[in-house]
């Protein structure tokens, strides 16, 4: 491996690529999109079919409380044994792959696809590690999550990671080269997920990007671009998938429980495959993610916020606006002088407070029509949220550690991450 590389908490990585398949049957949506609603879920296996895919080697999360449940995991290891043995992967040594994704608004998204050491990821809020999650993780999703990791051979990233690089010196140099690159795949999305192109980096490509990383990490980078000079570096902020690298990460640091130190370097699970993307790319939208509340009663909730915010009223004003749809309607509640930053924060604090005293569950949902949808559905209200803007994310990780969980989304349910790469992590 490249030197240079080990300080920067990234690397190139051994992976794994389909061979002779149909690609746009072997790609399928990050496994936490859809969870409310199955019928996405169930056209994609219809049409994956027979053919390899990656469908057959997640669990997606809507299927993450089953009755059968141990079945559905059982099934996904025996689905990824049964693949190695008929050896449908071929292997890309020591590589990074260059993407670039056809959204469904038409833009295109460049990423770098490589491994992040979990030594240097760490979600504990207020960390000072080289890779930081960015919103608050939710401890109780990580066991069911680990029991479907711990005895998997191969991972496959949804995990998106962010740059903040505003002079686009890391990915962008290898976009403006991209014609004399290899190209390693280029094909559409099943169900409106648009088209995915990639490339693999050369050696000298992959050296001047180590080089270019080390530059957005310096002392210097940090008193530039936040002021705050004399502070651990953070490198990589998590833009998607946290609960999957906080996964990838406790079953390392269970695994090393097991296993001598002077080994932990060459344990495959001490490494996580992800993309990496510039905060500063122009086709980079961050979309809010909205709120519906499940087997409640609606009215008496609204209430129960009027209350819990005694400066709270119904109706548009002055500092923190939430809608809301329902059965009977929709509305908005507005916080005035809000005790936090963002109105997410306002929503969350009230809805963790509620539901752990009246019962009920919350879905966190991508675009105001599905919000909408099922917010109108009996014993039912959806909470459309504003948007976050980008250009505050590093700075605010950095001073004032992590958001809310689930501030924000980068992009539509469809321009999420396809699961394409693997890795072998045993």
């Amino acid at each position: 491996m490249n030197q240079k590389y080990e300080p920067l908490g990234v690397k190139p990585a051994d992976i794994l690529l389909p061979k002779d398949c149909d690609m746009s049957k072997w790609a399928v949506v990050a496994c936490d999109q859809f969870t409310s609603q199955p019928e996405y879920w169930e056209e994609a296996d219809r049409i994956a079919g027979d053919a390899p895919s990656t469908l057959r080697l997640i669990l997606p999360e809507s299927k993450l409380n089953d009755a059968n449940v141990d079945e559905h995991i059982a099934g996904i290891n025996r689905a990824m044994e049964d693949y190695l043995a008929r050896d449908i992967f071929k292997t890309l040594e020591g590589s990074i792959i260059y993407i670039e994704r056809t959204q469904s608004d038409g833009t295109v998204r460049p990423g770098l696809v490589a491994a992040v050491d979990l030594e240097k990821y760490d979600y504990t809020p207020g960390s000072g590690s080289l890779i930081r999650a960015t919103e608050g993780t939710v401890l109780e999703r990580i066991p069911p999550r680990v029991r479907v990791r711990k005895d998997a051979p191969i991972e496959l990233p949804h995990v998106m990671l962010l740059i903040d690089d505003p002079q686009k010196i890391c990915v962008e140099p290898i976009t403006a080269a991209k014609d004399s690159m290899e190209v390693l795949y280029d094909f559409d999305l099943m169900l409106k997920g648009g088209h995915l192109k990639g490339w693999k980096l050369s050696s000298q490509q992959m050296d001047d990007l180590a080089t270019a990383l080390a530059r957005l990490s310096s002392d210097k980078a940090m008193e530039e671009k936040y002021g705050l000079g004399g502070v651990p570096p953070l490198l990589f902020a998590v833009g998607d998938g946290n609960h999957s690298l906080a996964t990838a990460k406790t079953c390392y640091e269970n695994l090393k429980k097991t296993t001598p130190e002077d080994q932990w370097a060459d344990l495959p699970a001490r490494f996580a495959l992800v993309e990496i993307e510039n905060l500063h790319d122009d086709a980079l939208k961050f979309e809010a993610i909205h709120r519906v509340v499940f087997g409640v009663e609606p009215e008496k909730l609204i209430a129960a916020f009027l209350d819990f915010y005694p400066n709270a009223h119904e109706g548009a004003g002055v500092g923190h606006t939430i809608a809301y749809t329902w059965a009977g309607g929709e509305g908005c509640l507005t916080v005035p002088n809000p005790r936090v930053q963002l109105p997410v924060g306002t929503l969350q604090n009230f809805l963790d407070a509620y539901l752990k005293e009246h019962g009920g569950e919350v879905d966190y949902i991508h675009g105001e029509g599905v919000t909408d949808e099922l917010g109108r559905k009996p014993g039912n209200i959806g909470f459309k949220l504003p948007a976050m803007g980008k250009d505050q994310l590093f700075k605010t990780v950095i001073a004032d550690g992590v958001l809310p969980r689930k501030t924000f989304s980068m992009g539509h349910a469809e321009d999420k991450r396809y699961y394409v790469e693997g890795r072998k992590i045993k």
